[in-house]
């Protein structure tokens, strides 16, 4: 996902909450076969055991002495779902603490409005007749931690989440002398939701298996009918299969039409959508930026197809070298990233050898996994620029493999032309290694 992308907040909000009760259905033998919903709740609840496995390192690494997660009813918490059961949260106030307890390993205590079985499994629940802001206060002098870890202070939502009014509650609960303690959970935060889990992956290619599944029929002519459909009609074709299928998606579908003799207008640097009313024609170069969310993970797709002109059969010699310079790119990321190694310096690599190739190459590949834009280690061009340390790659990461490539193309006279890819990938010791096979030719639309 680019970030000229326009959302409608309240639409997409909506729609995953929909479709999260939704039981996905069936469409061909080809059909990744998605869990239903109580079956998610199980998987993820199996996941979130072993993730709180992981935590006490974390929390050690960064100097966390107790880590509090307030969430709030009609304003839940980003993290909620990933440190608590992927539940609905409707009480007042829900508050879950994690603490550092020494030779007693990780203490972790929900104080929740509601204290029902499936908290109690992953955490120790006081009696609900006691005043929690009270307990919050006897686990502070109890244990002493040296920090205090909370949403504050983060530069992205998911690592300053913590309101105004959570923030007062505890200094109330824990005192003054414990606020002097109060540090930023953004590093913690970070390594948490940037740690994959092997249990996590198929899932996650199964996601990936059903966008491509998806943008594929969005450019075929079960679609897209040249001189008739609009922009308009592909990216709503999207939103209806997405509640369809029972998924849904953290941005709004975004299309891009290049076409002969058509100057290509950008915006933020990167070549604009289109509007929802232009209609795709034959010899038209289509874009899809599209995305799923599943099971608490979001994928990040885009693919590109070619409208055949009357009498052709395959798509312009010079469209094909534009994909193949992206391909090119491709290669350069993947072999230049290794576990430890600095996005920034992967960055240079890979620039330094599209320099030497000769080709217009922009990178913007940014992590996935728990966010459609995650936290971690972005390969970007803001990676050299950037005054804060540069990250190294974690081994295991998710990342949206995202890059153009701009190249003249002679049939077009010499226009320059776009080739847009964004794949889904993990890290391994060897490099990047896609979920599912990269596009390595246009999708044809006849």
């Amino acid at each position: 996902m680019t970030l000229d992308r326009r959302v409608f907040p309240c639409l997409l909000l909506a729609l995953n909450l929909a479709c999260a009760t939704t039981r996905p259905v069936s469409s061909g033998p080809d059909t990744p076969r998605l869990l239903s919903w109580s079956e998610q709740l199980a998987v993820r609840e199996g996941w979130l055991a072993k993730r709180h496995e992981l935590l006490l390192p974390m929390m050690r690494h960064h100097g966390v002495g107790m880590w509090i997660i307030v969430n709030e009813e009609f304003h839940d918490d980003p993290l909620t779902q990933y440190v608590a059961p992927p539940r609905p949260y409707t009480g007042f106030r829900d508050v879950f603490v994690f603490i550092d307890a020494g030779e007693q390993g990780l203490k972790k205590i929900a104080l929740p409005s509601y204290a029902e079985e499936n908290i109690t499994r992953f955490f120790e629940v006081p009696e609900e007749t006691r005043v929690y802001k009270q307990v919050l206060g006897e686990l502070y002098k109890q244990y002493q931690p040296k920090t205090v870890a909370l949403g504050i202070g983060g530069k992205r939502a998911v690592t300053h989440s913590l309101t105004r009014d959570g923030y007062t509650y505890l200094v109330e609960a824990l005192g003054a002398e414990a606020e002097a303690r109060f540090i930023s959970a953004a590093p913690l935060i970070e390594e948490y939701l940037d740690t994959r889990i092997p249990e996590e992956l198929e899932h996650y290619r199964t996601l990936v298996a059903l966008t491509e599944q998806m943008v594929r029929r969005a450019l075929s002519s079960e679609v897209v009918k040249p001189g008739v459909t609009r922009v308009g009609d592909v990216r709503r074709w999207l939103f209806d299969e997405l509640g369809r299928r029972g998924v849904g998606t953290w941005f709004q579908p975004d299309l891009r039409v290049q076409r002969k003799g058509q100057g290509n207008g950008a915006s933020h640097g990167f070549l604009a959508v289109a509007r929802e009313d232009v209609v795709i024609q034959r010899g038209d170069l289509l874009h899809v930026d599209f995305g799923i969310s599943y099971m608490g993970l979001h994928s990040d797709w885009q693919k590109m197809a070619y409208v055949l002109r009357e009498g052709e059969t395959d798509v312009p010699e010079g469209l094909k070298r534009a994909l193949a310079n992206t391909n090119a790119l491709q290669d350069a990321l993947v072999k230049a990233s290794r576990p430890g190694r600095s996005a920034a310096e992967v960055y240079d690599a890979v620039m330094a050898e599209m320099k030497e190739k000769g080709i217009q190459a922009q990178v913007y590949s940014h992590p996935l996994g728990n966010q459609g834009h995650a936290l971690g280690a972005s390969i970007d061009f803001r990676s050299a620029s950037r005054k804060e340390e540069p990250k190294p790659l974690r081994e295991g990461s998710y990342i949206a493999i995202e890059l153009n490539t701009r190249t003249p193309v002679i049939e077009w006279d010499g226009q320059e032309v776009f080739a847009m890819e964004e794949d889904p990938a993990y890290l391994t010791s060897e490099g990047w290694r896609f979920f599912v096979p990269r596009q390595e030719a246009y999708y044809l639309i006849p």
